[in-house]
């Protein structure tokens, strides 16, 4: 019985002891958590998430007061629920920025059109409050590397940290990223989820599908050279499995310290739905799901209709369920409202009014434990209405 008991604990440990061996490999530097936890997995109820997009929240078309803030994401929330979602996924840190008031990051350029300007309330503190009064919860969902993209934002703050230290980021030609290779950008991104799981009443964080951006070995050829010579001929691991590393430490760390923080708060990844594609962005999705440590939930972004020539839904969904899954993982899946009624691939969302309903049944029968729909602004309109009704019925 004091085994049973203690089982949780040994197996933080030896989570702990694998994550200490890939940072010795990747840098020298020990892992020392703030405490070992154990980790709770009371999420019973079925997911029904929506995302809710920096665009969605863009303040720019308003007076960019509190009031107005408060007016749109009411109306964002209401709607959400009426149409059977229970959880917001919501969008408060798309560019290195925050929609918080944050020791590490700048206001977003959303809230008032200038990141880093004090927009004088904390968007998130009153997002928390007013979903959870509704009976709804709510994720933050974080891009962790991205910086900026070609043009948005169009200026970067003073304080943001990539303009304080260039050496934590990347230009490419898509954008500005942290550096994953990079111990401080690891450690700023790993504070800012710190600070908003100990300051606010989120239910769970949320990383999405942005983690290297380039198979490009110019990228961070300084650290990779750097690396090998640190542990000696014949001893590194490839440039591949490196990178693989690095995102994998960012990955343990954060979810220990967001169990070490709040047990209650969930750690959740939404990579991708083509596998093959994760590996090329050196995400490992197949340990995160198999390995206790790493995640409490993945969601792939199954973005394709029922008879996509390419990939399509069941089949990636079949890819997906046959994975191997550590007992506190969750399997939820993202459907693409986006593509209803449009021409993507190859003119197969016109085939019906009824395929995200069908795609929701198809994953229930699978086993797959909830469901996120992509975004809140393709869930009012001409185009999506007859869809979003049909799905509607089987989420209320």
């Amino acid at each position: 019985m004091r085994f049973l008991k203690m089982l949780p604990t040994i197996l933080s440990i030896i989570l702990l002891c694998s994550v200490v061996a890939i940072s010795n490999n990747v840098n020298n530097r020990p892992v020392t958590p703030e405490k070992i936890m154990t980790v709770s997995n009371n999420f019973t109820e079925e997911m029904k998430g929506i995302w809710i997009t920096y665009m969605d929240l863009d303040m720019q078309s308003t007076d960019k007061s509190y009031k107005a803030f408060k007016s749109k994401f009411k109306k964002i929330a209401d709607t959400s629920k009426e149409k059977g979602f229970n959880s917001l996924i919501v969008q408060v840190r798309p560019f290195c920025d925050a929609l918080y008031k944050s020791d590490y990051f700048p206001y977003s350029h959303i809230l008032t059109g200038e990141q880093g300007k004090n927009p004088n309330y904390d968007p998130l503190k009153f997002m928390c409050s007013y979903a959870h009064k509704i009976g709804m919860n709510i994720h933050a969902w974080v891009n962790p590397y991205r910086i900026r993209t070609q043009s948005t934002p169009t200026v970067l703050s003073k304080n943001n940290p990539y303009i304080k230290d260039k050496k934590l980021g990347v230009k490419t030609d898509t954008g500005i990223y942290f550096n994953p290779a990079s111990e401080k950008a690891r450690e700023i991104i790993e504070a800012g989820i710190k600070e908003i799981v100990e300051n606010y009443d989120v239910d769970g964080i949320q990383f999405d599908d942005y983690f290297y951006p380039t198979q490009d070995e110019s990228f961070d050829k300084s650290e990779y050279t750097a690396y090998a010579k640190s542990v000696g001929a014949g001893k590194a691991l490839s440039l591949k499995d490196w990178r693989i590393a690095n995102v994998n430490l960012l990955v343990a760390e954060v979810y220990n310290i967001i169990h070490s923080t709040k047990d209650n708060v969930q750690f959740g990844i939404s990579p991708q739905g083509n596998i093959d594609n994760d590996y090329n962005m050196y995400a490992d999705v197949k340990n995160w799901c198999k390995k206790y440590g790493y995640i409490d939930y993945i969601c792939p972004q199954l973005y394709y209709s029922l008879k996509s020539p390419i990939l399509s839904f069941p089949k990636a969904l079949n890819q997906w369920c046959n994975l191997e899954y550590n007992k506190n993982v969750k399997l939820y899946v993202g459907i693409a409202g986006y593509k209803i009624g449009t021409n993507d691939d190859n003119g197969t969302w016109k085939l019906s009014n009824k395929i995200l309903k069908d795609e929701v049944e198809l994953l229930r029968k699978k086993g797959a434990k909830g469901v996120i729909f992509y975004s809140y602004s393709n869930l009012n309109s001409k185009v999506t209405a007859k869809e979003i009704s049909n799905l509607t019925k089987i989420l209320v």
